[in-house]
């Protein structure tokens, strides 16, 4: 139900020949008053599609003898394309095809255009998404109260105009995801993350580990030394994680600033907090040049407060353990 549509396209009306208009798709419906195999300048299949107003060429450079017969003369083809200009006049490259009779009738909703998956055939997962649809109970998730607050659609209303969305819904606004139908998706995925978030913060909150509260010695001699105040941004992320660190429970958040932005004298400062309550601090970095820059930033604050600063880094670690390694083979 949630493998949603790419696009769609417009299977609900019939349009003349005469009023096609270039680069506009449309679908036509007529009889196939000729059709042959032509060589060139290379080989292709070349059908006349004639209805009250006129003939369009519809042009098939790679086909299967299946279509050969579908498209032979005589018969009652309804045709969904792109018109353009041809050498022979107006025409349809690779139109999608279907046999129908005089009295087949229209489709009643939008033809959605799905995200190919496990080689299904779009018409494959049209069938399995209507299935779905007519199948499920689609009970809404959200009070009514939230929807009428929000003005946002009801789950059912909100599946149907995205699989099965009427003639009069605008193209625009669902391939633009501008419908209230995507707005309510939206809103959901958010919703869902937002309470995936809290109930993971409600388990940190259950664990236990150390408090570490701000005792305003290295952190305050670091502030002291450093040739710059910190900005009020700095501060107020500064407050918060220390006021998590003096949590008796485990702190997991994100600082998220651009380059040059002063993230790493907040984290220099965090450490400071730590190591002031006796523990020790490894603050990561994805890549070795990074973690080298760090540790030259972190060695010019720190170690004028007396505080041990060392670089490890995977090649290092690798080049003591094969010390290791080998003094245990001599031994």
């Amino acid at each position: 139900m949630l493998h949603l549509p790419l696009r769609y396209v417009d299977e609900t009306r019939i349009t003349a020949v005469r009023d096609l208009r270039l680069g506009e798709s449309a679908q036509v419906e007529g009889d196939i008053i000729h059709a042959e195999t032509q060589y060139r300048p290379r080989k292709a299949l070349i059908c006349q599609l004639q209805d009250a107003s006129g003939v369009l060429y519809l042009r098939f450079l790679n086909y299967y003898p299946s279509q050969v017969a579908q498209l032979k003369a005589g018969s009652h083809i309804r045709a969904f394309g792109e018109p353009r200009y041809g050498f022979f006049g107006m025409e349809m490259v690779h139109p999608q095809c279907k046999k129908v009779g005089e009295e087949t009738p229209l489709k009643q909703a939008l033809t959605p255009i799905y995200p190919t998956m496990a080689s299904l055939s779009q018409i494959t997962l049209r069938k399995l998404v209507a299935q779905v649809l007519l199948d499920s109970t689609l009970d809404d998730t959200l009070p009514q109260e939230v929807l009428q607050a929000l003005v946002l659609p009801d789950f059912a209303s909100t599946m149907l105009a995205l699989h099965q969305p009427s003639p009069e819904a605008s193209l625009d606004a669902l391939e633009n995801r501008e419908h209230p139908a995507w707005r309510r998706l939206a809103f959901d995925e958010l919703l869902a993350q937002q309470l995936s978030m809290r109930r993971h913060y409600a388990r940190r909150h259950e664990q236990k580990a150390p408090a570490m509260p701000l005792r305003s010695d290295l952190t305050q001699r670091l502030l002291k030394a450093l040739p710059f105040a910190l900005t009020g941004a700095q501060q107020k992320v500064h407050a918060e994680i220390s006021r998590d660190l003096a949590q008796p429970h485990p702190m997991q958040r994100l600082l998220q600033g651009d380059v040059g932005s002063g993230k790493t004298i907040v984290a220099a400062l965090a450490a400071c907090q730590a190591i002031e309550n006796g523990k020790q601090t490894a603050l990561m970095a994805p890549t070795e040049i990074l973690a080298e820059q760090h540790y030259q930033k972190l060695a010019a604050w720190l170690i004028p407060l007396g505080i041990r600063v060392v670089w490890l880094t995977g090649r290092f670690a690798k080049i003591r353990a094969g010390c290791c390694d080998a003094s245990l083979r001599r031994r």
